[in-house]
């Protein structure tokens, strides 16, 4: 609740201006039975047209100053509460940029997908309640008790018997509602887990004839939301109704005590009853307002955990945001890496140089560490112990604007944005022109595939760029990554989709045009690798060799093997 309090004291004035006009309708809402008691008791009784009609209009005004505040309530509610959760998205979303692959690993993609979605629009509803109604139920409940003990003070035994009783009836309902709204929420997680996982496989789903599987699969998450959405909502269901049959029995308790009045007293009686009317109304909506206020409560909680949340890659000491003059040499030092929760280090005992301008394959069997070796390089996790420098920095001493500013990533998944082509590919650098786009295209061989389509390279591209193949997504992922003219390239297996000839030609061209560029080049194919100034050789997390091809062939068991596997040999 503190983080929802956060953000409204953001919007204080407007909160107030809802809450003056909120006032306003309750107080309008309050005066009307006493009104009407009196056109009853002064008006019908003694046949006074004058007062009728002079209290009549009171009420009239009353109301019309009611519907105004509550015309200018709706727009102020509706306005912070969608504010609110502007910023709330807003905020989480900058910060999960801010964190690493460790915390989002820990978090969980799907998890924080609903955060920003579900979670944020739970709390934009409490806001919008709390404008609307949740301020308006103190204030009626207050001043209709208030009214109805003036109106007839021999009815305070009962109301005081009526608010312990419910009271005791609303303490209940929160306490076993909050841990129930906390568990729909994490079901609600795992059905956004199951269909995220679904719609990201769908062609391999197909392809393997799974969907009953995965309809099973989804059923079974959708079940459980089900389930958990019923034991929440059973604790309404059973609270609400006790408190309306309280607040029952409170007027049937009025009226009998009221039945020895005199016909002068007819409407202070109504009065009475209006009153006790707006009280069960106050009370039913408290048991409303509290389970909102439980499931934004657990959704607070949530979204803090994204707030709150600590990144795992801590600057030591970070230089400032000014562009530094990286040349592209990479030492590790004794480096092991575990990632969280694993049995066993994805890496142990890592050490080796990288010369500014080497190219370096990098060869191993699946699982051996390639891809978290380099994963360490722009920090996109920190080694366990040991270090990993750049240009002779600790790349932890170095802000990250500047280390990732000065590397490029060809992911082994080719990610491309919805979009033209050339707006994907100046993701690499958002300033970079026509001619430094054009020439990174043609070093990636994509040149050509790209003219071959109608509208070149202002084809918009799908979501993923499902209307690529997948060698042409990989040649645009190394052009992107060519756009910004890097220090540091990291290609990670990503010329899997190539034939052999387009991808001599990309790494032939990588080699004549990036002179001056780092690159560590990830294969399983020992063809691409040998091409390289070096190459070295893991397997299960380890260092087997590093060097020339022909010096690995004969010092390498492990390269040697995969050589003869690959191309053949002894």
């Amino acid at each position: 609740m503190k983080l929802i309090m956060r953000y409204v004291r953001r919007h204080l004035g407007i909160f107030l201006l809802g809450v003056f006009f909120l006032t306003l309708e309750t107080l309008a809402e309050l005066l009307q039975p006493t009104f009407m008691a009196r056109i009853v008791d002064r008006g019908v009784k003694d046949l006074d047209i004058a007062a009728i009609l002079r209290y009549g209009a009171i009420m009239l005004g009353i109301t019309a100053v009611g519907a105004v505040g509550a015309v200018m309530r709706n727009i102020y509610a509706s306005r912070t509460s969608q504010q609110i959760g502007r910023e709330l998205r807003g905020d989480m979303y900058k910060k999960t940029q801010s964190l690493s692959h460790e915390n989002i690993d820990r978090l969980q993609t799907s998890s924080i997908i609903t955060r920003i979605t579900n979670d944020v629009t739970q709390i934009q509803t409490f806001v919008n309640g709390l404008m609307r109604i949740m301020m308006k139920v103190p204030i009626m409940c207050v001043g209709a008790v208030t009214l109805l003990i003036i109106q007839t003070p021999e009815q305070m035994p009962i109301m005081a018997a009526i608010l312990i009783v419910c009271a005791a009836l609303i303490a209940a309902n929160m306490k076993l509602g909050f841990p129930r709204y906390g568990r729909l929420q994490k079901r609600l997680d795992r059905l956004n887990e199951v269909s995220r996982e679904f719609l990201s496989g769908v062609r391999v789903v197909k392809a393997f004839n799974a969907e009953e599987r995965e309809s099973a699969k989804f059923s079974a998450a959708a079940s459980d939301f089900a389930d958990a959405g019923v034991s929440a909502t059973r604790v309404l269901a059973v609270f609400g109704p006790l408190i309306n049959l309280t607040v029952n029995f409170g007027i049937i308790a009025l009226l009998w005590i009221s039945k020895a009045q005199t016909s002068s007293e007819i409407g202070r009686l109504m009065a009475s009853v209006n009153y006790m009317t707006q009280v069960l109304f106050s009370l039913g909506m408290v048991s409303n307002i509290l389970n909102n206020a439980v499931r934004a409560t657990t959704s607070a909680a949530r979204v803090g955990e994204i707030l709150d949340e600590t990144p795992a890659l801590a600057e030591l000491g970070a230089d400032t945001a000014e562009p530094l003059d990286i040349t592209g040499e990479i030492a590790f030092g004794n480096v092991t890496f575990a990632y969280a929760g694993a049995a066993r280090p994805a890496l142990s005992d890592i050490s080796f140089t990288v010369r500014a301008g080497e190219t370096l394959g990098i060869i191993g069997a699946t699982g051996s560490g390639k891809s978290s070796l380099v994963n360490l390089i722009p920090r996109f996790y920190d080694p366990t112990s040991g270090t990993v420098a750049v240009d002779n920095r600790d790349v932890r001493t170095i802000a990250t604007d500047n280390l990732r500013g000065a590397i490029a990533v060809v992911p082994q998944q080719s990610l491309l944005f919805t979009g033209t082509i050339t707006d994907n590919l100046r993701w690499g650098d958002e300033n970079a022109d026509e001619d430094a786009v054009l020439a990174a295209s043609r070093t990636a061989c994509a040149d050509d595939f790209v003219r071959s389509f109608p509208d070149g390279y202002d084809t918009v591209l799908g979501q993923g760029g499902v209307n690529l193949s997948g060698g042409q997504k990989q040649r645009l992922s190394i052009a992107r990554a060519l756009v910004r003219r890097p220090k540091i390239l990291i290609l990670d297996d990503c010329t899997s989709a190539l034939d052999a000839s387009t991808e001599a030609r990309v790494l032939n061209a990588l080699r004549t045009e990036a002179t001056e560029t780092t690159v560590l080049l990830i294969s399983q194919r020992i063809s691409t690798v040998m091409r390289c100034d070096r190459v070295l050789c893991m397997e299960d997390g380890r260092v087997m060799g590093i060097g020339a091809h022909e010096n690995l062939i004969a010092d390498c068991p492990t390269y040697r093997a995969i050589y003869n596997s690959q191309i053949g040999g002894e």
